[in-house]
């Protein structure tokens, strides 16, 4: 429920704390994919913050913090 009353507003960016942390995967799955297809179609910003390597998947960019510290992305070849 609250996904639906994050997304019902039709917002520009949702920040998503381990979305779909207590969701089976088909369900959590699905959930991904309605956030995608917003991406793509609505622009909507979506910002995860997860352990789940599943919704790592669907990021276009990945900031990943350890100790505290954001770690430097590894250079491009």
């Amino acid at each position: 429920m609250a996904i639906a009353r994050a997304l019902v507003t039709n917002p520009d960016i949702v920040l998503a704390d381990e979305p779909t942390a207590n969701l089976d995967s088909v369900t959590g799955a699905s959930i991904l994919e309605l956030m995608s297809s917003m991406n793509e179609l609505e622009k909507t910003t979506f910002i995860f913050s997860t352990h789940d390597a599943n919704v790592l998947k669907y990021a276009r960019r990945i900031v990943r913090i350890k100790d505290g510290l954001i770690e430097k992305e590894p250079v491009a070849a």
